[in-house]
């Protein structure tokens, strides 16, 4: 600190530039950096976001309270909005894959003890991957919420 001093006095701006890059990304900020993953490249809306496409950087602590901290919360999640590179990805820029579409006809699998009842329905929002959504029974009519399942199907009442 002294030393950018003495160098910011002497009116030497290439020789603050010089110490600040020798000593690395990190002297940017203060000792409250933190690691985050970080988008390498600009990823758009709609993308599904790959590993590669990530790097730890070090960032301000205030950045890091709405921003996801692991890797493993991003990777095929997908993009809401534009995230450019070396920004913190906020936690509401991403969103997990939607394994049911709104309107879709899926199947209503009630499970319990030995007993297995099946029935098709049409979902009335879209899910992703345990979410509990509400579904209309298409051969009764009658309303039903039940839990999204990772191959499509959603679990109604039961075990």
């Amino acid at each position: 600190m002294l030393a950018l001093r003495l160098l910011r006095s002497a009116g030497c701006i290439a020789c603050i530039c010089i110490v600040v890059a020798a000593s690395g990304p990190s002297a940017l900020f203060a000792e409250d950096s933190v690691i985050l993953p970080t988008p390498r490249i600009v990823i758009y809306p709609g993308d599904i976001i790959k590993d590669e496409w990530l790097a730890d950087t070090a960032v301000p602590g205030s950045a890091a309270q709405s921003s996801v901290a692991a890797r493993a919360a991003l990777v095929g999640k997908a993009v809401r909005r534009t995230l450019l590179p070396g920004s913190p990805i906020p936690v509401n820029a991403v969103a997990s894959l939607k394994v049911i579409s709104n309107g879709a006809k899926v199947l209503l699998l009630f499970e319990e003890g030995g007993l297995i009842i099946t029935a098709y329905g049409a979902a009335l929002q879209e899910g992703s991957a345990g979410e509990v959504i509400p579904v209309r029974n298409l051969a009764s009519g009658l309303m039903v919420s039940g839990r999204v399942q990772a191959d499509g199907s959603v679990r109604v009442g039961g075990g």
